[in-house]
Parts: C-alpha cells; sequence; structure tokens
C-alpha cells in the first residue's frame, strides 16, 4: 500500500491539469465552438445596436460586418463592468467559451478580465 499512493499522485499530477485556454485566431475559433479559448484579431468594426433589446455591441475581428469572421458580444448591462472596448484597427483578444450565432463564432464577454490587447 505503501507504493501505491506515491504512485497515484504521480499519475494524478501527470494527467490532471487545469483548464487553460488555448489562445486562437479569429479564422481558427469556428473549429472550436464550445471550447474555452482565447481569440485574437484585429478589430475590423464595432456597432452598439441602441434599438434592440439589452443593447448588445458587436465587435467584430478580422472583417467587418456581414463578413464578420468572429464576434465579441457585450451587453449593455456589462458594458460598466467590461470597462473601456477596444477601438476599431486594435489588436484585442477574447477569453471565454466560443458559441456561434448565426453561423458565426463569438465570446460573450462580461467583464473586464476576458479582454486583453
Amino acid at each position: 500500500m505503501k507504493t501505491s499512493l506515491p504512485l497515484l499522485l504521480a499519475f494524478l499530477a501527470l494527467t490532471v491539469t487545469p483548464t487553460v485556454a488555448d489562445t486562437i485566431s479569429a479564422s481558427e475559433a469556428k473549429n472550436h465552438v464550445g471550447q474555452n479559448a482565447t481569440v485574437c484579431g484585429k478589430v475590423a468594426s464595432e456597432r452598439t445596436a441602441t434599438n434592440s433589446r439589452g443593447e448588445p455591441t458587436f465587435i467584430n475581428l478580422d472583417a467587418a460586418y456581414p463578413n464578420q469572421v468572429f464576434t465579441i458580444l457585450v451587453w449593455g448591462d456589462d458594458r460598466q463592468t467590461v470597462g473601456e472596448l477596444p477601438r476599431e484597427g486594435s489588436r484585442v483578444c477574447a477569453t471565454g467559451v466560443i458559441q456561434e450565432y448565426r453561423g458565426v463564432p463569438e465570446i460573450v464577454v462580461r467583464n473586464s478580465g476576458q479582454l486583453s490587447q
């Protein structure tokens, strides 16, 4: 039994790793729907739909709407906790679970810790 415990601990140390988000490009995101990842790209366009329910802000990476490759979505209620949004032309990364909406991969950002430059 004495040798079993060290072997078990060694096995667990090698097989149990913390969940860390992979960093991928905006164009690769479509292949990772449902996964936690960090998606990076260049802001091609940004628009807040002030007349839509929830006042969503759409930050499109690598190509502007309607040809966007990836979208960062920030709901109006989360704007304050997200803070300053990236500007058009800047490089940005968003971390979270990649979802798909109408064929376009996206991450919903709810706090500033999910965005980096």
